[in-house]
Formats: structure tokens, C-alpha cells, sequence
């Protein structure tokens, strides 16, 4: 629990400072320091109203996303229907097929990709700790889990594969924004500032999300006493509120980050490398508790209305995953920093097990 809200904290960092680059790309006269501050004070404030509002700005953060890629999409086929003319030809399907290589860069360099496209998935388990706040769990949750792999495919997939139908990976520039370029193909003249707005309202969104869970998280390990009682205070509104504001401080750390190391750059890696170890870390417990729950509850299991696809299997296959995404964190130096820090953490939760254990060794009943 505690390295899942650590684990958060780091995320809400790395997305508040994305927030203030964002910002500035417009204002780049204001200090990011200040950007953050106020973007964190709006944010707090939301999630402390009430969970009702709280969804009503993600509903409306994700709406922008969603809208905006539906356009990208619509706007690529399009322009792939009418054989739109480009600088480097015209819009085609052969824009993928012709001279397609399946590593032009090295497997190396597409191996490396890996901990930031995982870092990225990272808050994708959120959908289970709605549980408690859902109304109809057992009817919701199966149908929002479901709908997860078709939206990757729709809104992930299917905006790549025209990306590249419309501007050939050749021609793609690292240093400029797929999206921007698409829609400046199409002629549309502030491409720029709608996908800044739309990247924006995204960092916006996770951060936004990262103080629901991270508060949520520090509530339950109060009431389970794996934290001061204090944090779990609820507000008149139901609102865990000593536990968001203590998330809200400490998202105010991400200041440090805009002074560390010789770019934002290098420490935004190293934020996204712990925060994913520690993911890594979250995850694999889940899947060994379930691992166990199948040894030593199987008539619950069999009972179950929704069991887990490929069981045991996926499990392993799953562990193996991650085993495969620590060793590449190791092979790079900046992300090999992020990884050698994580025993501190580890050896720091240890000490507080086992000082916790001799002032109150008994199991809170809430946790049997």
C-alpha cells in the first residue's frame, strides 16, 4: 500500500511539471514553480468538494482527448480517401507497407522504449480502486475493464496507423509533435495550440486522478492502522481530507525536480523510473496474492462471476514481463540511477514493519 502511494506521488510529479512546460509553451514568461502551485491549489480543491465533482472534471478532461483524437483520425481518413497531396507524396495505405522495416533503429533502441511506454500504462489499475465508490461494482467494473483494450485500439492504435498513412515514419520529426504535423498537413494553422491544449488537460487529468487515488490509498491504510488514525478523517462531504492534503504537499516537491540534475529531462526520467519500479513492484504482489487466493481458495474462485482470463498462466507470463522490463531499466544509465535508489525504499518500509509490529503487533480485523 504505502509503495503504491509512493508510487502515485511520483506520477502526480512527473505530470505536474509536465503541466507548467505545457503552460509556458504560451506564457514563458511565468515560473514554473508558481505554474505548480496553482494548478495543485485547483486540483486539491476539486477532489475536496465531493467524488461527484471530481468525476464531472475527469468526464470533461477526457471528453477534450477523446474529441480531439476522433478528429485526427476522421482527419487522416479523409485525407487518405481524397489521395491528399503531401511533402513526401500522398496520403496512402503503401505509407506503412513500402520499405517497411521492423526495426530501422535497432532492436536495442526499440527495446529501450519500453520504460516509458510502461510508465505511461501506469494508473490503468485505477479502475479497480473505484470499487469502493461505485455504486453497481459487479456490473460496472467487468464492462469498464472490457472497454480498456478497445479504446488502446481505437484511440492508440488507430491514430498511429494513420499518423503514418498520412506522413511516412521517414519523414516523421522526433523533435516535433506527430499530431501537430498531422493536422498542419490538413492546412490547420493553430495545430499546435490544440494538441497543447489537449496534452495539457491530459497531464492535467492524471494529475488530477493521482490525488484521488494517492488520498484514497493513505485512507485505507489508516483504517487498516498502517498509518496515523488522523489520515483517516473524512470531511462532511466524505472526502479523506487530512489524506489530500498531505498527497498536495508532498506533489509540491515536484518544485525540486525543475532544479535537479542538468535538465528537466533527466529528472523527469529518473521520477518515471522509480515510480514504474515501484509499479512493477505493486503489481507483482497483486498477481502473487492471486496466485495464492487460487491455492488456497479454490471453491471461491470457482463461485466467481468474472475470473481473470488465462487464469495462472497469464500470471506467470505476466511476472516474466516485468522481470524483462527491470533488466532493460538496467542497461541504461539514467535509468539504472532511478532503479539502484529503490532499495532505500524498501529498506526504509522494512524498518517501519517491523517498528510498527513491536508497538502494536495485532492484525487490524479489516485486513483478515
Amino acid at each position: 500500500g504505502w509503495s503504491y502511494w509512493v508510487s502515485l506521488i511520483f506520477l502526480g510529479m512527473a505530470e505536474i511539471t509536465a503541466v507548467s512546460t505545457y503552460v509556458q509553451y504560451w506564457f514563458p514568461s511565468w515560473p514554473a514553480w508558481q505554474i505548480q502551485i496553482v494548478f495543485l491549489i485547483i486540483l486539491s480543491s476539486v477532489n475536496l468538494i465531493a467524488v461527484k465533482i471530481f468525476g464531472e472534471v475527469e468526464f470533461w478532461f477526457g471528453m477534450i482527448k477523446i474529441v480531439t483524437i476522433l478528429a485526427l483520425i476522421a482527419t487522416g481518413i479523409f485525407m487518405v480517401a481524397t489521395n491528399f497531396e503531401t511533402p513526401a507524396g500522398h496520403a496512402s495505405l503503401t505509407n506503412i507497407t513500402q520499405g517497411f522495416q521492423m526495426f530501422p533503429k535497432g532492436w536495442v533502441s526499440f527495446v529501450m522504449t519500453f520504460q516509458m511506454v510502461f510508465f505511461a500504462y501506469q494508473a490503468i489499475e485505477f479502475v479497480g480502486i473505484t470499487t469502493s465508490e461505485t455504486a453497481n461494482p459487479r456490473k460496472v467494473l467487468p464492462k469498464a475493464i472490457k472497454e480498456i483494450p478497445i479504446r488502446i485500439v481505437i484511440f492508440y492504435v488507430g491514430a498511429l496507423i494513420v499518423i503514418l498513412m498520412v506522413n511516412p515514419w521517414r519523414e516523421i520529426d522526433p523533435a516535433k509533435s506527430p499530431f501537430v504535423t498531422m493536422f498542419t498537413l490538413a492546412g490547420i494553422a493553430i495545430a499546435a495550440h490544440i494538441v497543447n491544449v489537449v496534452v495539457l488537460t491530459s497531464a492535467t487529468s492524471s494529475a488530477n486522478s493521482g490525488i484521488f487515488s494517492t488520498s484514497r490509498m493513505v485512507y485505507g491504510l489508516s483504517q487498516e492502522g498502517y498509518a496515523p488514525k488522523f489520515l483517516g478523517n473524512l470531511s462532511g462531504s466524505g472526502v479523506p481530507h487530512n489524506a489530500l492534503f498531505l498527497t498536495s504537499i508532498l506533489l509540491l516537491s515536484s518544485i525540486a525536480l525543475l532544479y535537479a540534475g542538468d535538465s528537466i529531462i533527466e529528472a523527469f526520467t529518473l521520477v518515471t523510473t522509480m515510480a514504474a519500479v515501484l509499479v512493477i513492484f505493486v503489481w507483482s504482489m497483486i498477481l502473487v496474492s492471486y496466485l495464492c487466493y487460487r491455492a488456497k481458495r479454490p471453491n471461491l474462485h470457482r463461485e466467481t462471476t468474472y475470473p481473470m482470463p488465462g487464469g495462472v498462466v497469464a500470471c506467470w507470463i505476466v511476472l516474466a514481463f516485468f522481470a524483462f522490463i527491470i533488466g532493460i531499466l538496467a542497461t541504461d544509465k539514467d535509468t539504472l540511477t532511478g532503479l539502484m535508489l529503490m532499495p532505500i525504499w524498501f529498506i526504509l518500509l522494512t524498518v517501519g514493519w517491523f517498528v510498527k509490529n513491536s508497538i502494536n503487533p495485532e492484525i487490524p480485523e479489516t485486513s483478515i
